[in-house]
């Protein structure tokens, strides 16, 4: 059996109903006597996917045809869970029976608005160049989402957006997009008076939900595994899509309506108020920016110097640290997964990267734009270079070099809050669930103390630079 210091770690997506199937995995391993722990929301599949491959997560909650699209190659679109469960277990995966539904993508549209346009069906919408279509961010780029569906039904249309899945349902509903694409299980579609469109050319694949789990849980944690597998054909559709209505629409927690399900009653002893949520979720978010930046400094500093050194150097110092600084955040976040895992390191790691480029640049400006009859008179006195570096350029180059500093730890701040995705907390956790669940309090929660900390550390960093700038020069600059 696992023992406290080595639970069993359960994965979830961003989206409520993989949060709820992931509580379920807790649930049932404490009823097993299996201690668990549940990281919350730390992605979409690929995230998920490396996560349990690595090691790093031991069970996430799955659906078929994102296996047999998704995650596995040569396989059919419609492989049964018996042949995934052969393909699986050369890469030490195992996977449950379905649980009992089938939650496959659709596309949505508000009904008063389909029946207006005369669109019942997916072959419909090649008749409507026009409309505008707001799709997940996943879905947009997945082998079977909008670009197969798109080939299969000869689609034309060309306005599409991507979006956060939870936000594509306001958006249709406030008529910013025409049409969005939905899980079948969803409880937003009856709430926001949705038609799914029939899939009248037989494109989606079945999604039966499954768990992942790694077959190393059959020797360290049996009784977990045979309780899960136990949890196959126990939810329906209209369970599962009752359950997500009640933490979607409702407000009721996640562990709270599982326990209902399960018919026990619900641990509430672990629940943290608002001030100790937030004292956890600031310690988590200065832990990234102030061990990011403090390596960066490190690093970045002695780099700018050798780039104002050496000039032909410099171009390339400065040239790759820019390359790093356009690589979109949640790219640089997942890239560090196979190299860190998920969790605190690799969000530390993405953030030290984006942080070079501010202060190598500040530091090779604030020394190459030194006056040179000042360089002069410091070696007309004799100064050995060393010397001259910490006595003299250094010091006149601080306020630029504080100023790199300060722009990487902002930033940091603000991109610190996307390492929630691969399970780094921080400020970002409530503003990811608070998305999810449509409520603003708890985005308000994470978005309020970034920005304080934001102009926190502005306000600390130009504290260090009047208290480091020789008063001379704190002189000059006034006048």
């Amino acid at each position: 059996m696992l023992t406290q210091a080595s639970p069993v770690r359960i994965g979830s997506k961003v989206f409520t109903e993989s949060v709820i199937l992931g509580e379920l995995a807790k649930a049932i391993a404490g009823q097993a006597g299996v201690d668990a722990v549940h990281q919350r929301e730390l992605g979409g599949t690929s995230i998920l996917w490396k996560a349990l491959q690595q090691g790093d997560i031991d069970v996430y909650s799955e659906y078929t045809g994102t296996i047999t699209h998704e995650l596995l190659k040569n396989v059919a679109p419609d492989a049964d869970i018996p042949t995934l469960r052969e393909r699986l277990k050369p890469l030490g995966i195992g996977i449950t029976n379905s649980l009992g539904f089938n939650n496959t993508y659709a596309i949505g549209m508000l009904a008063d608005k389909a029946a207006q346009l005369h669109i019942s069906k997916l072959s419909d919408l090649a008749a409507h160049p026009d409309l505008r279509f707001g799709f997940s961010n996943e879905f947009i780029d997945r082998t079977d989402g909008w670009p197969g569906i798109r080939q299969r039904y000869g689609l034309p249309q060309t306005q599409v957006r991507g979006l956060d899945h939870a936000l594509a349902y306001r958006a249709v509903a406030s008529n910013a997009v025409d049409a969005i694409d939905l899980y079948s299980t969803d409880a937003e579609i009856p709430y926001y008076h949705l038609r799914t469109l029939d899939d009248d050319h037989h494109y989606f694949p079945r999604y039966e939900a499954v768990y992942l789990y790694r077959l190393a849980l059959v020797k360290s944690a049996p009784a977990f595994v045979t309780a899960l597998q136990k949890l196959a054909g126990r939810i329906d559709e209209n369970t599962m899509r009752q359950m997500n209505a009640k933490v979607k629409l409702q407000g009721a927690k996640e562990d709270v309506v599982v326990a209902a399900f399960l018919g026990i009653r619900a641990d509430t002893s672990a629940d943290a108020g608002l001030w100790s949520r937030l004292l956890q979720t600031s310690i988590d978010h200065i832990k990234l920016v102030v061990l990011s930046l403090g390596m960066a400094v490190l690093l970045a500093i002695p780099l700018g110097i050798l780039a104002a050194r050496l000039k032909r150097l410099g171009q390339l110092v400065i040239g790759l640290t820019g390359i790093l600084q356009t690589v979109p955040s949640l790219a640089m976040f997942v890239f560090m997964i196979p190299i860190f895992g998920i969790g605190t390191w690799p969000a530390i790691a993405a953030l030290f990267l984006y942080s070079l480029l501010p202060i190598v640049r500040n530091t090779h400006a604030g020394l190459v734009g030194i006056a040179p009859e000042l360089r002069e008179s410091a070696a007309a006195l004799g100064l050995p270079r060393g010397v001259r570096l910490r006595r003299v350029e250094l010091p006149l180059a601080t306020r630029s070099i504080l100023a790199g500093i300060k722009t990487a730890a902002v930033i940091n701040v603000g991109t610190a809050t996307l390492a929630a995705l691969i399970g780094a907390g921080g400020y970002g956790q409530p503003i990811l669930t608070g998305i999810r669940l449509d409520n603003i309090s708890l985005i308000l929660e994470g978005a309020i103390p970034a920005a304080l900390l934001a102009l926190l550390a502005q306000g600390l960093f130009e504290g260090i630079e009047r208290w480091l700038t020789p008063r001379g020069l704190r002189l000059e600059a006034r006048q």
